[in-house]
């Protein structure tokens, strides 16, 4: 149920002297997008009868069926604390609507609400944190972004060596004004790579969260006079950026993942959930990882996963278990990157849990030690699985898996998966600096 009531709404707009209302979706390949109305017109769009063209919009749909709604979800209203202090700018997040009243089931935030409800059948609330990274790096004379900095910062350092700690700092106190529990922000391994975690809440919260997060961080630091990128790897030879989830079930207020009992501290229901996780996650990595240079990222020897094991013991492999248990006991899948859609993302990692859970699919045995150090005859004398290495190899998982259709819907599925066989495709087209360097002398 929302805190806010129509009501309410109205009354903080006139109040806070706010003139402009955004209202935001999300895109099928995880482009926040928005029409903004002024004060004047927020009771028409309260009453759900704004109205956009689809067919204008990546992935959605086609322009004889293009005319679509959008009704805001009255729990999102907030206030931009950057925009001016009179005529003030706020938002509410929306769900897409068909005219006949419908929800249009290719909206990304309708995907993860249905799954989401799906466990709620179940009795089953689903959790989540995120450990959103990022780089800030310097912009060119005419404001465009590059991938240069001038600072050799590594994990936890602090300034003047870290360059980008003011503006990590003013980022953190904007969230907050937004409604953001921050727990942690930090300079991550990478020369201007930065770290900041938001307390966990439910999926659906949790995923608008991550477009706010998004959205914020970038505005901030162009404010700062930098650029932020969420692109997994922008620059060889270092770590790239990933987008950790954490993740439990609870039932009654009360996190189901914990048994005291069990050596790593894990119920059955846990062990079936990672068990699910296992099992779907190739054809899941088309969504966790979904761009072409996702897959830069994805190898061994950069903090990375590149194979599917779990551990209670290490960070190396695709899921850990983290130290803490008790109400704190959670999976940390540690493939996914920040360019991913996060509505999609974490209806898939839902779908598989409870796939998992429903089926009683036991996770293989742990991988102790380091990955990065283990053969690739001993990972296949074990039947240890790797992450697709390219996107390629995640477009054909992807339509291998019965789950991805299931859970986000036939047309969905041949509308993503299409839109990046053609990304690949192009990809492939483009003359790169590498083959200049290698082969321009001396063939």
């Amino acid at each position: 149920m929302s805190r806010y009531t129509k009501k309410d709404i109205l009354e903080m707009v006139e109040d806070e002297d706010v003139e402009f209302i955004r209202l935001q979706f999300t895109d099928l390949f995880g482009n926040m997008k928005n029409l903004a109305i002024t004060a004047s017109h927020l009771r028409k769009a309260l009453d759900n009868k704004v109205m956009f063209d689809g067919s204008s919009v990546e992935g959605f749909v086609r322009v004889e069926e293009s005319d679509m709604y959008l009704y805001p979800d009255y729990s999102t209203f907030v206030t931009f604390p950057w925009r001016p202090q009179q005529g003030k700018v706020a938002r509410l997040i929306c769900d897409v609507y068909r005219p006949d009243g419908t929800c249009y089931e290719g909206d990304p935030r309708y995907i993860l609400k249905k799954v989401v409800s799906e466990a709620a059948a179940l009795g089953y609330t689903f959790n989540v944190g995120p450990e959103c990274e990022f780089f800030l790096y310097h912009m060119d004379d005419d404001g465009l972004p590059t991938n240069i900095t001038h600072e050799q910062a590594g994990y936890f350092d602090m300034g003047p060596l870290d360059f980008g700690e003011n503006a990590r700092r003013d980022m953190v106190m904007t969230l907050e004004d937004m409604g953001f529990e921050v727990e942690a922000s930090h300079h991550e391994n990478s020369p201007a790579q930065h770290e900041i975690d938001f307390k966990y809440d439910e999926a659906l919260a949790t995923a608008d969260n991550i477009m706010t997060f998004k959205l914020a961080v970038k505005t901030i630091a162009k404010r700062h006079g930098l650029h932020a990128t969420f692109m997994p790897k922008p620059k060889n030879g270092v770590d790239g950026s990933g987008m950790h989830i954490n993740m439990s079930l609870s039932r009654d207020g009360r996190n189901i993942f914990q048994d005291a009992k069990d050596k790593n501290g894990l119920s059955q229901e846990a062990y079936y959930f990672l068990g699910g996780l296992i099992r779907h996650v190739e054809a899941m990595t088309l969504i966790l990882n979904p761009i072409v240079n996702s897959y830069k990222r994805l190898v061994p020897g950069y903090e990375a996963p590149s194979c599917i094991a779990w551990s209670a013991r290490n960070r190396t492999p695709l899921v850990r278990i983290p130290g803490t248990r008790g109400e704190d006991t959670r999976l940390e899948l540690r493939s996914p990157d920040p360019s991913c859609n996060p509505y999609l993302a974490l209806a898939l990692c839902l779908a598989a849990g409870l796939d998992g859970i429903k089926n009683k699919i036991l996770p293989p045995e742990p991988m102790e030690g380091d990955m990065n150090a283990v053969s690739g005859e001993e990972l296949a004398s074990r039947g240890i699985r790797c992450l697709p290495r390219n996107l390629k190899e995640a477009v054909e998982a992807f339509r291998k898996d019965p789950l991805m259709a299931e859970t986000l819907g036939e047309d969905v599925c041949r509308k993503y998966a299409e839109a990046k066989k053609k990304e690949w495709e192009a990809y492939n087209e483009q003359v790169s600096q590498w083959e200049l360097d290698n082969y321009l002398l001396r063939i």
